[in-house]
């Protein structure tokens, strides 16, 4: 398998791993911080945009591991890759 299936598996990962506070803080109806806060890095986003931003998050982790190469849970090495990039 290329590295670049790895690689892509890694960043999937850390993509799915960055949206789960995101999208549960927006279907919470909680603010919670994300790229579009105002002022950037310490306000706080509206739960309409956390949800967004989770659930493009969760999309483009799909698409990198499930779309790149032949992904198989059950392979050790692709389930601890995208598992480290979820860390």
């Amino acid at each position: 398998m290329p590295w670049y299936h790895f690689l892509s598996y890694f960043f999937g990962g850390a993509f799915i791993s960055n949206a789960v506070p995101h999208f549960v803080s927006g279907v919470l109806g909680r603010p919670f911080q994300s790229p579009f806060a105002k002022p950037p890095g310490k306000g706080l986003s509206s739960s309409i945009v956390n949800v967004l931003w989770g659930s493009f998050n969760f999309t483009l982790g799909y698409l990198l591991i499930y779309r790149v190469g032949h992904f198989d849970m059950r392979v050790t090495a692709d389930a601890v890759t995208a598992g480290l990039g979820g860390c």
